[in-house]
């Protein structure tokens, strides 16, 4: 667990309250949505959806893990099916092109099943002119979060807002000749890791997603 002197977020939904705070004159836009990376960033997105009084809904964004080394990115695929491959990481750690594809083939799996669990199997809603505003719980090596705005880019959307609690110095310096607008909350010289900025970063899981993105649906209806 976060020292008292880390912490700056109680949990996910505290994170995301706040960062509405910040993103208050994005909503309520008629062109307007919250996309969120699932599982955590779901969660953020909710509170920010209920704020803004805009749709919510998931962009479902895989990092590929290196062979031997699950947890460095060597690349991310999108549900769009755009990806980013990182030449740099393959040559060092000489993944061969068989390891890459059999990477890409796990990660579409689990994209297909998020998409099924998340959206009953619908495809994105239109995006075409709109105002996306992209959320996660933070952002560390910024793998999945900056391959999700280039496969955004590539999309017909009018603007790109970039979202997220926390991250290092240097996340913000990169989005901004990536994205339309950047809103991060904090940005800490020491960043050893998302949770150490939180009270409770407990996983979240598939029924959590889903019960937020009902939640949202509903309230979204309730008030017109």
């Amino acid at each position: 667990m976060p020292s008292s002197e880390d912490s700056l977020f109680r949990d996910r939904h505290d994170a995301g309250r706040q960062l509405a705070d910040r993103l208050k004159d994005y909503g309520p836009v008629a062109d307007g949505l919250v996309v969120a990376l699932p599982r955590g960033g779901v969660v953020v997105g909710y509170e920010i959806a209920l704020a803004l009084r805009l749709p919510l809904d998931v962009f479902v964004t895989r990092k590929l893990g290196t062979p031997g080394n699950p947890e460095l990115a060597m690349g991310a695929l999108a549900e769009t099916g755009y990806r980013h491959v990182n030449r740099d990481v393959l040559q060092e750690c000489r993944v061969t092109e068989r390891e890459l594809d059999e990477e890409l083939q796990r990660q579409r799996h689990e994209i297909a099943r998020r998409i099924q669990q998340y959206r009953e199997g619908r495809s994105l809603p239109t995006l075409v002119g709109r105002t996306v505003i992209l959320v996660d719980d933070g952002i560390a090596t910024g793998a999945t979060f900056y391959a999700s705005v280039a496969a955004l880019r590539a999309l017909p959307v009018g603007r790109v807002i970039a979202a997220a609690p926390v991250a290092p110095p240097r996340v913000r310096h990169d989005l901004i000749s990536k994205v339309d607008d950047v809103i991060i909350l904090h940005t800490p010289a020491l960043f050893f890791g998302i949770g150490q900025f939180y009270d409770d970063f407990s996983q979240v899981e598939d029924d959590e997603v889903i019960d937020c993105l009902a939640r949202a649906k509903a309230a979204l209806h309730k008030t017109g």
